[in-house]
């Protein structure tokens, strides 16, 4: 069976967020259930080398926003499809955004010429290559479905999957022509949302399945809270719509043998692991004698995640005996938070500002718990790799957080089953009240063992998850 994925996004190549880490290894996890997955995927700056390495299989002159070629290369066991277009995707700053955070402005063009070689792939553009279904990927790929219905097409069938409903790809109708879509279909049951196009919308009127990162945003994204104004449409469509939890890569998110660690260990060895809580101790120049659990945040520091009432809880967590260790970018209130919570409690709380791959494992085997305080939360990876690493998550129960983590109650204890700790109340009191808990967990070492052992032994691999996305594929072929 063969799919077409298309996404703006994929690591290990080039990274924002969550959804680079989906692209990246859904592809080899699809593999092992005899899918081959090739990735269409702009050939930003970060790829440019592997333009020389690869064989140009297509090339389009009338993309929104000029010409542009695709080069078929393999890397990282991932088949890329790259829309070599340097017009479009040759510039420096942020894949999105410019050197000074602000959005180029011409996104709607980038990305429109994205799902457009995309549906023309879908459709047969390179020759001895026809893909049985389209997946694509959140409001940056979401015009190839649209494309694909414009051209007439019932062949491919496409999926669309979001990561975060709120990001859409909002733009003034003016840009319809230069985006070759037919104004006919801009109006409330097509493309037009209060006023504007929105890339996301069309993808939700026609594709023929849509899927989210985890079963409870499935249902979340159906109410207001949740839907960002789309659950309208989504409402209409909720036949169609399911929840596919996403996986990790185990191999590359692997305490028995990552080379990014002081010391590597597993269930039976976790003792070792307090070898990597001294070396991330020591390198945040943390207090090497304080008795209470470290913790962490590994994320982008914005309200979404929560990380606003966490920094208002950071008085609560010193005075408890706790640590905390922050590692991302982001909001720059946020930033300048974390920092200054570092020089009010040196010793007590270290902020790194940017984003370490190799850091962000040490964190994650150094801690003890891993702070998830998001108010809403597709599906969330850093707690499966939370989970992976015997770091037992502290969650909001929302999306894929709800989904991956057993709250250590008092069924859940005796049951041998915990593997973290949700909570509801997204505010410093509420958490407040779950540190409370994690303290008093970890003081008792025999249950904290315990609960690490189960998170453990959790199922956190993409197996599951690609042989869900096998039998979505195989409704359409």
């Amino acid at each position: 069976m063969n799919v077409l994925m298309v996404a703006s996004e994929c690591a290990p190549f080039v990274k924002t967020g969550g959804l680079a880490d989906v692209v990246g290894a859904l592809p080899a996890a699809l593999s092992r259930v005899d899918v081959d997955a090739q990735v269409v995927l702009p050939a930003y700056p970060p790829l440019f080398p592997l333009l020389p390495e690869g064989t140009e299989v297509a090339r389009f002159d009338d993309l929104p926003g000029g010409s542009g070629r695709i080069v078929k290369v393999t890397a990282q066991g991932i088949t890329l499809l790259l829309l070599d277009a340097p017009q479009l995707f040759d510039r420096p700053g942020g894949l999105y955004v410019d050197e000074n955070g602000k959005d180029w402005t011409d996104n709607h063009l980038r990305f429109g010429a994205l799902s457009m070689a995309g549906a023309r792939i879908a459709m047969g553009a390179i020759d001895g290559y026809q893909p049985d279904v389209l997946h694509v990927h959140d409001w940056q790929a979401a015009l190839a479905p649209v494309y694909l219905r414009m051209a007439g097409r019932d062949r491919p069938r496409s999926i669309l999957t979001i990561h975060n409903i709120a990001f859409q790809g909002r733009f003034g109708p003016q840009v319809l022509d230069r985006l070759h879509l037919k104004t006919d279909w801009f109006h409330p049951e097509g493309l037009e949302f209060h006023g504007d196009l929105s890339f996301l919308k069309g993808a939700l009127m026609f594709s023929d399945r849509i899927t989210t990162v985890s079963p409870t945003y499935a249902r979340e994204i159906l109410t207001p809270e949740f839907g960002m104004g789309l659950e309208g449409v989504l409402q209409a469509r909720a036949g169609a719509l399911s929840g596919v939890l996403n996986g990790i890569d185990t191999d590359a998110w692997n305490p028995a043998d990552d080379t990014a660690l002081a010391q590597t260990y597993d269930a039976k060895t976790l003792k070792r692991k307090a070898d990597n809580k001294t070396a991330l101790r020591a390198k945040l120049g943390l207090d090497p004698e304080s008795s209470g659990p470290l913790l962490c945040v590994v994320s982008r520091l914005t309200n979404q995640k929560g990380l606003d009432a966490l920094l208002d809880a950071v008085p609560h967590l010193v005075e408890r005996g706790a640590q905390l260790a922050v590692l991302g970018t982001g909001q720059p209130e946020l930033e300048q938070g974390f920092r200054v919570a570092a020089l009010a409690y040196p010793g007590q709380v270290a902020t790194h500002i940017g984003y370490d791959e190799g850091l962000s494992h040490l964190f994650q085997a150094g801690s003890d718990a891993i702070l998830i305080p998001s108010r809403f939360e597709p599906c969330g990876l850093t707690q499966l790799y939370g989970l992976r690493y015997g770091t037992l998550p502290v969650v909001a129960r929302t999306g894929g957080l709800a989904d991956t983590v057993i709250d250590a109650n008092v069924a859940a204890i005796l049951a041998k089953a915990a593997t973290g700790f949700v909570f509801t109340d997204v505010s410093a009191l509420g958490i407040a009240q779950v540190i409370e808990r994690v303290v008093e967990a970890y003081a008792d070492p025999k249950l904290w063992q315990s609960m690490q052992r189960a998170a453990m032994r959790h199922p956190v691999s993409w197996d599951s998850s690609a042989q869900a996305y096998r039998d979505l594929y195989a409704e359409f072929v």
